[in-house]
């Protein structure tokens, strides 16, 4: 609660709270004190998503300096770490991972930040998130790898480095696709 409270005024301060909001919670009983707790717990990740997506880095110090759970999730699953790295936010990809942001949580869908890089062909990025902890091998619900990504998505840069770290292009996702079959345009 502390530190919702202390990001609440530190974004009032940088212009992104709602005057409105912070008179309207002025006078609180205590029924109404735990909905407004939620309301800023809410409008808290909100902002914390936002800054994510669009590259945010001043409001996301901001939160890192407040001690916020970086490795939060919205409701599909994504952190802030995948926003950005989706997004191309290469600054803000550095900043979460020095901060201590886990790069290997998965989204509802099971794809890791660095799935989303791929994807994306956000291939600095890419590299970035390669020289975290996270498993080569680490499979989304579908049974697909980042090296199944980068096969896939003719991204032979970041195939070569994956091998590299001991990818295992043998493995196949839930429909019988490897990283072989996947390069050279075959789908099952």
């Amino acid at each position: 609660m502390k530190i919702q409270y202390a990001l609440f005024i530190s974004l009032s301060l940088i212009g992104m709270a709602s005057t409105s909001f912070a008179a309207n919670t002025a006078k609180t009983t205590p029924a109404s004190s735990a909905a407004q707790s939620e309301d800023i717990k809410k409008q808290l990740r909100e902002y914390y998503f936002d800054a994510a997506r669009t590259g945010n880095t001043k409001m996301l110090n901001e939160f890192i300096q407040a001690g916020y759970n970086l490795n939060s999730q919205d409701e599909k699953g994504y952190t802030a770490l995948i926003l950005a790295a989706y997004h191309g936010h290469k600054a803000m990809v550095d900043q979460l991972l020095k901060a201590g942001a886990n790069a290997c949580v998965q989204d509802k869908t099971g794809n890791t930040a660095l799935m989303g890089a791929i994807f994306k062909g956000e291939l600095k990025i890419a590299k970035t998130l390669m020289q975290t902890e996270c498993s080569p091998d680490q499979k989304n619900n579908a049974g697909q790898t980042a090296s199944m990504y980068a096969a896939l998505f003719q991204r032979k840069e970041v195939l070569d480095s994956l091998v590299k770290q001991g990818a295992n292009t043998q493995l196949k996702d839930a429909r019988g696709n490897s990283v072989d079959n996947l390069s050279r345009g075959e789908f099952k």
